[in-house]
């Protein structure tokens, strides 16, 4: 069974480090709204496929209050709810089966 468990502890760490990612794509994203960059920059390029993903399944169910794009916020409470309760169940699962 140990070796369960450290699957599910390596599955943890793993699934940890794409959401924390995806938390600094997604803050990246939000900090380039506020400025007008270049959209022919790699990297505002790769930002922006990067987190599109992520956030246009939220745009389209949550409409805009003011001119202001709420989908980044939900994103991130959406991400901090997921490490909370499944990244932290995932690996505590694995340390009760080693």
């Amino acid at each position: 069974m140990f070796i369960v468990g450290y699957f599910l502890q390596a599955l943890a760490g793993v699934g940890g480090i794409v959401l924390n990612i995806a938390m600094i794509v997604i803050i990246a994203r939000a900090i380039l709204s506020w400025v007008s960059p270049d959209p022919y920059n790699p990297i505002v390029r790769i930002i922006n496929q990067l987190s599109e993903p992520i956030l246009y399944p939220i745009r389209r169910r949550v409409p805009y209050f003011s001119g202001i794009d709420f989908s980044p916020i939900i994103a991130l409470m959406v991400i901090y709810f997921l490490d909370i309760f499944l990244i932290q169940s995932l690996h505590r699962l694995g340390v009760s089966l080693v």
